[in-house]
């Protein structure tokens, strides 16, 4: 048995790699309906940017409910997402109900988003709808199935 190194609590920040930090920005300012609050984005041309942890490496950061993800771009402009490799497999976003989920699944249908059908997962108590962002990073939302 072992014994344990930290009791987690939740996450505290994700940062995802992007190649386009315009375009990454932009979609997901769509997405949550609300520009990031941190944002250095526009010194992307500054050279020195990309060492700067504190100016988010050129990047920019959202945050809600508590938690915080970044945008950080330094991936090379033709490079794209891949779940088979080591590292992110997806990003699941929590929403309140059923409801909620398809009701964002419509707004994305309306904002032209491509995006998977509203499916139920019993076996995880889920129901999720995928969608990519533009780096083709694997999304989804999830609502409590029943709620």
């Amino acid at each position: 048995m072992t014994s344990q190194v930290f009791q987690p609590r939740g996450f505290s920040h994700i940062r995802l790699t992007v190649t386009d930090i315009g375009r990454s920005k932009a979609f997901y300012e769509s997405l949550f309906g609300t520009p990031p609050g941190n944002d250095f984005s526009d010194q992307i041309d500054d050279p020195s940017i990309h060492d700067d942890p504190a100016r988010l490496y050129g990047g920019c950061s959202f945050t809600f409910a508590g938690q915080i993800m970044g945008l950080r771009p330094v991936a090379p402009k033709d490079d794209r997402f891949n779940p088979n490799r080591v590292g992110l497999d997806h990003l699941s976003f929590a929403v309140a109900t059923v409801a909620e989920l398809h009701a964002a699944a419509e707004r994305l249908t309306a904002a032209g988003v491509v995006h998977g059908e509203v499916t139920p997962l019993p076996d995880f108590n889920l129901v999720i709808v995928s969608l990519q962002d533009p780096d083709d990073i694997n999304l989804e939302l999830a609502a409590p199935l029943g709620s």
